[in-house]
């Protein structure tokens, strides 16, 4: 175990948030701690977004000095902090190395960087971004599954951990899983944070709310595990007797030693729906599991907004313009959650206790009272949506680059495959347990007497919902009518449920639209990208919401007009329980059998995501070894197409000489079908053909065209295709070993 990286990793990402705090003090004022728990990933947000635009005029240690640079001028220039808020963000700091060291204990006995049959997910993807962000001089990288073009992907977060390798001067190798665990733990803590502070504004126990928010963004799964737990304790009888079971496939026959952690993510028909845990056990260095603390600290500047004064405009104008910023870091790191930043920006002005008039140059005061409900409501949605639109349209200028060469284009869709009912009671019923009665108990002791006629409104919006064949709007519409009257309606119903609101416009938008993904078309697959994606920023907004509601569960003294607080807490301490035990089951299963026996390759724990190369591969990992020291980005070519698996005897390489080195290869994964389109593909596609089974003259002349320095014949080459190549006049051995050969072009 490599017990120093562990130190030097750790170290490197709590001196970021100190060197941050000053400045972060400063914007978060006006909460609990000043902001503290925001202070990691203000720090790493400051250092991708300068690291970023520097990086097209030099990137790696000038990009890398630029960011850390800037972030302490902002900070010089925000002033000192006091010993209490040094105090509160060594609490933050404690839960951020517990979570730190907890994911690296996961990671170290499954640190492999690879795809199947050894691993799953898109590792390859992930880590040979990193390896050609290391190899650049500027940005954007070279892609190295389609040589001579820049990446057509949104590449943020392995820049980041390229910077943060280069901060610490560690190999790639190790900065993989080092970064996962670095993450997890920003997200961890960011939603600690921020649930503390909104429990601490509602008067309940901070720590409670922090804690439990902690757990549900970083231990909590979906109730897949519980259900099946739950058939098998009771008599098949009783299941087969509800009609929502039937339909759920292998239930009956599950019995604990049949557990997988990866049947839960994919309850949805047709899409996956991944969660925080599941995700960092797969262990893909993704960008979607990158931005989750970036969509917090978004919903952090967004709740110093809601508790800025309603007459110091001037200070909530600043907050807004300091979360454009953060929307361009989602943009280039994981585009899905660009728009999210904007509608959490609308969401707060449209609900947030001040008036969106007094944004606007030359307001003077809150407007009078409109008599008409409607024309009110049209009134602050209309300059709400006018804030978020103008966020995104600065944010997304501030990484104007990335718009012009990284970003790929793809359509929406609209209307679908739905989703039914009971894989949604699955995949939301944790968060579900608590909203409910939360919300409702809300509606029941609010609205003058009301309750009842909008209760009737839910139940018959609901009904239709269901019928039309919408079960998502029938199982979520009630909630969003409920929230959004709270909202309006009481003042002790706050910032926790706009983001219940939050994740409810995002769990109804994959209903009725998607971005379409060609290769996709007509397989019952449309949008599973899309739920993917999107379902991933829904728990992390819930997360931080469940835990306020949870702890005010626990002390329903908190709500004003419950009148019997002790029957209430009673059934709330029941409610919190149920949902801990049943979100936490999947917790229970999953992560011992993660830390159990030894990672591929090596005697012991390690962080090396390359130790099983030379123990599972060794007749290619020597090559590899080789290419890897080769200066630069020399071109290759090797075995295309690539995809999901590294299985060399049946043809297919993974583009592994590619993906573990950042060395540019002609074509690699079938991904750049997705970037590029059909076309450019497949004519890549037959060029390589021609490259290794083609008539010579056509070969130079392709070798020539692509800039081929290294012809890879490895065991997939040879599988592959019928190799004319290796008697070409052009060709010399550069390297040979086991059954590799790597020629070099003259």
């Amino acid at each position: 175990m490599e017990y120093g990286l562990v130190v030097v990793w750790l170290a490197a990402y709590l001196a970021i948030g100190a060197l941050a705090l000053p400045f972060v003090a400063t914007v978060f004022s006006g909460i609990h701690d000043r902001g503290v728990a925001f202070a990691v990933p203000s720090g790493l947000a400051t250092i991708t977004l300068v690291g970023y635009l520097v990086g097209h005029v030099a990137f790696g240690l000038p990009a890398l000095s630029a960011g850390v640079a800037v972030l302490a001028v902002l900070s010089f220039r925000s002033g000192g902090v006091g010993r209490r808020v040094w105090r509160a963000y060594a609490e933050v700091a404690a839960v951020f190395a517990v979570a730190f060291l907890f994911m690296l204990s996961i990671r170290a006995a499954s640190p492999a960087i690879a795809p199947l049959p050894l691993s799953a997910g898109e590792k390859f993807l992930d880590y040979g971004l990193l390896r050609s962000l290391l190899r650049s001089p500027t940005l954007p990288p070279e892609d190295m599954w389609f040589a001579g073009e820049s990446v057509q992907y949104y590449y943020g977060g392995q820049m980041l951990t390229a910077l943060l390798a280069t901060l610490t001067g560690t190999a790639p190798r190790f900065a993989y899983n080092l970064s996962l665990a670095g993450v997890y733990a920003t997200l961890l803590t960011t939603a600690y944070g921020l649930a503390g502070a909104i429990a601490f504004d509602h008067g309940v126990p901070r720590r409670t709310a922090a804690g439990l928010g902690a757990f549900f963004v970083g231990l909590a799964g979906n109730l897949h595990t519980a259900v099946r737990v739950v058939a098998w304790v009771l008599p098949s009888g009783a299941i087969t007797a509800l009609p929502g079971l039937r339909s759920d496939h292998g239930l009956l026959s599950w019995t604990p030693s049949a557990f997988s952690y990866w049947d839960a993510s994919r309850v949805v028909d047709g899409a996956i729906n991944e969660f925080p845990l599941f995700a960092w056990l797969n262990g893909d260095l993704h960008a979607h599991m990158i931005t989750t603390p970036f969509t917090l600290l978004v919903a952090g500047l967004c709740y110093s907004y809601w508790r800025t004064p309603d007459d110091d405009r001037t200070r909530r104008r600043r907050l807004l313009l300091a979360t454009a910023p953060v929307a361009g870091v989602l943009a280039i790191t994981n585009t899905w959650d660009f728009p999210v930043a904007g509608g959490l920006v609308f969401l707060t002005i449209a609900f947030g206790p001040a008036d969106p008039a007094t944004l606007l140059p030359g307001s003077t005061g809150r407007p009078g009272p409109t008599e008409n409900r409607l024309a009110e409501e049209l009134r602050r949605d209309g300059l709400a949506l006018l804030g978020a639109v103008t966020v995104l349209v600065v944010g997304g200028l501030l990484v104007a680059p990335f718009w012009l060469s990284s970003a790929s284009t793809r359509s929406l869709g609209v209307f679908p495959p739905r989703s039914d009912m009971w894989p949604l009671l699955i995949v939301h019923g944790g968060f579900l347990l608590l909203f409910v009665p939360y919300l409702g108990g809300g509606i029941a002791g609010s609205l003058e007497g009301r309750p009842i006629a909008v209760g009737a409104a839910g139940t018959i919006g609901a009904a239709l919902a269901w019928f039309a064949g919408f079960a998502a709007f029938a199982l979520f519409g009630p909630l969003l009518l409920a929230a959004w009257l709270l909202l309006r309606t009481r003042t002790d119903i706050g910032f926790e449920t706009l983001l219940v609101i939050g994740g409810l416009g995002l769990a109804l938008v994959v209903e009725v639209a998607y971005v379409v993904e060609p290769h996709q078309q007509g397989t019952g697959l449309d949008r599973l990208n899309t739920v993917f994606k999107v379902y991933s920023q829904v728990w992390v907004l819930w997360a931080p919401a469940a835990g306020v509601v949870a702890a005010r569960l626990l002390d329903p003294s908190s709500w004003p007009g419950v009148v019997d607080t002790v029957r209430w807490r009673r059934i709330g301490i029941a409610i919190v329980c149920v949902t801990i035990a049943a979100s936490g089951l999947y917790a229970g299963f999953a992560v011992p059998a993660h830390l159990g026996g030894d990672p591929v390759g090596s005697d012991g724990a390690t962080l090396d995501g390359e130790a099983y190369v030379a123990a599972t591969y060794p007749e290619e990992a020597a090559a590899i070894a080789w290419l890897d020291d080769r200066e630069g980005q020399p071109t290759i070519v090797t075995a295309a197409p690539g995809g999901y698996r590294w299985a060399p005897d049946e043809g297919e390489g993974a583009a592994a000489p590619a993906s573990l080195t950042g060395i540019p290869t002609v074509l690699g994964w079938m991904h750049e079908k997705q970037y590029r389109g059909n076309d450019p593909y497949e004519t890549r596609l037959r060029d390589v053909n021609t490259i290794y089974e083609g008539d010579p003259d056509r070969q130079s002349e392709l070798l020539d065209r692509y800039d081929v320095e290294y012809v890879y014949v490895g065991p997939a080459e040879r599988a592959r295709y019928d190799l004319t190549i290796q008697g070409h006049r052009r060709l010399t051995p550069s390297f040979e070993g086991g059954d590799v050969v790597i020629y070099e072009v003259r």
